[in-house]
């Protein structure tokens, strides 16, 4: 008797277990579950790549007027144009802040925005940066970036123009 040359389809509707087993219901939603967080990583990924727009720029530059220091609206301000630049995405939870080099005197180094707790701070020579963002200080230092976006997983570092190069973590 002639053997088939294609095996018969399988029912895709009830995955297996590695021990081909059938998953439970319970064990298929996880399954589900995780392959959407993974797509869902890509896509945020995809977003929080793109080129930033010229009033984002534009904004994250005037951190370093240092007027604002002690003026909140404008750090609020600042802070809205940054959910402008993401509608997509929820920054809170996944962006820590924002760190450059800071030129208002030669005694301090970077300065940074925290997006948690809304502060920005400017930082003198050797001065501790909390909350994950002292990472990008170095990068901030050497001057080839605008200015870095500290993630929880990366590092997001923002060319003049507006490319986006990534640092994993």
């Amino acid at each position: 008797m002639p053997r088939p040359l294609l095996k018969p389809l399988q029912n895709q509707s009830q995955p297996e277990t590695k021990s081909g087993g059938i998953l439970s219901a319970k064990e298929w939603q996880e399954q589900k579950k995780q392959s959407n967080t993974k797509m869902d990583k890509m896509v945020l990924d995809r977003l929080l790549r793109k080129k930033r727009s010229q009033k984002y720029m534009d904004a994250i530059h005037k951190l370093d007027a240092g007027g604002h220091v002690h003026n909140q609206n404008i750090v609020d301000g600042i802070i809205d144009d940054i959910r402008e630049e993401f509608p997509e995405v929820s920054i809170e939870g996944i962006m820590l802040g924002i760190v450059s080099k800071c030129y208002i005197g030669p005694e301090y180094e970077v300065h940074a925005l925290g997006i948690t707790g809304e502060i920005l701070e400017h930082y003198k020579i050797g001065q501790k940066m909390p909350g994950g963002l002292e990472r990008a200080r170095s990068l901030a230092m050497r001057g080839g970036y605008d200015f870095i976006e500290v993630y929880v997983d990366c590092l997001r570092c923002v060319s003049s123009n507006g490319t986006v190069s990534v640092v994993n973590m």
